[in-house]
């Protein structure tokens, strides 16, 4: 079955602006997501998702109470949820296959409430701007699409996307939200800045950089947090692009080079040396050929458990 908005089916054969003027709830959902400050919110509980990774748990977790991500400019984080069983997904997605990744995202949230008689699957969808590439419509458009083809009714319940998600600043175009968060146990949904983007950020950040595709980090039944085994062979140009200034890699690297926030040169650099450094992971990192598992500890903070103990 369809994507529906207050029980109605969405007509994707029309643009989203009409969706929006048929439906002014959502814009007024949007308007409010959008006045709210984003908060900080420490690794405490925290499991922090990056582009290209989901993760998926329930209210019943002990150890995640939040699931998070930001960073995002043309791309959307979409939380999808089972209002009866409470299991909750939040994923980062860039365009790169949506059609197979919303599918991925559906399989997960409905393995956790297949036994649930009562409760329906909710859809909240956040990020992107009014880029001049068209790239956040492109992916609105491309999410869309893709949760109206499930079987399964999904309900569109936030929709703050691309121009409901836009602010103008001397002719130059900015999402106004580019993180968001999701508590797991009451269903709140904030915008968010995270301080830590851990463990492993210049790893997973590496697998993604390579072309990795959309990833589970988490098993909420055993509650471990699961990096790797990720494998990639030397990276193209690896120190041409490390010894470029900051101006070209932000020309080069980044879907949306003036709106990007403040770090991310930085953060792709380190990213670069990180894939400078391990060439071949299957040596350097993976040897085993295992992941590298990590656990909550008493404080709620993630530590690494050797596979042995598990």
């Amino acid at each position: 079955m369809p994507l529906l908005v207050n029980g109605a089916r969405v007509d994707l054969a029309r643009p989203t602006g009409d969706m929006i003027r048929a439906h002014p709830h959502l814009e007024e959902k949007a308007k409010l997501l959008r006045s709210q400050p984003a908060q900080i919110v420490e690794p405490k509980g925290l499991l922090y998702v990056q582009q290209r990774e989901f993760a998926v748990t329930t209210p019943k977790d002990g150890s995640v109470s939040i699931l998070g991500s930001d960073d995002a400019t043309t791309c959307h984080i979409v939380v999808l949820r089972h209002t009866g069983s409470g299991a909750t997904c939040l994923t980062h997605c860039d365009g790169s296959d949506t059609e197979a990744e919303v599918s991925l995202i559906m399989s997960s949230v409905k393995s956790f409430s297949s036994s649930t008689g009562c409760g329906r699957l909710e859809v909240h969808l956040v990020g992107g701007f009014n880029d001049d590439r068209q790239l956040s419509q492109k992916l609105t458009n491309q999410l869309l699409r893709a949760f109206d083809l499930q079987p399964e009714d999904v309900h569109l319940v936030t929709f703050c996307v691309t121009e409901l998600n836009d602010r103008e600043e001397q002719d130059t175009h900015f999402p106004i939200i580019y993180g968001i968060a999701v508590n797991v146990k009451t269903a709140e949904i904030f915008p968010a800045t995270f301080p830590v983007k851990g463990p492993d950020e210049d790893l997973r950040s590496a697998h993604t950089l390579t072309g990795a595709p959309l990833t589970n980090i988490y098993d909420a039944k055993t509650e471990q947090l699961r990096i790797g085994p990720y494998f990639w062979g030397p990276f193209p140009h690896v120190d041409f692009w490390l010894e470029q200034d900051d101006a070209q890699i932000l020309q080069n690297l980044s879907t949306s080079p003036l709106a990007e926030p403040p770090h991310f040169v930085s953060h792709i650099r380190s990213t670069l040396t990180f894939l400078k450094e391990h060439p071949f992971p299957s040596r350097s990192l993976f040897p085993d050929r295992k992941p590298r598992i990590y656990k909550k500890n008493e404080e709620g903070l993630w530590e690494q458990v050797c596979s042995d103990k598990i």
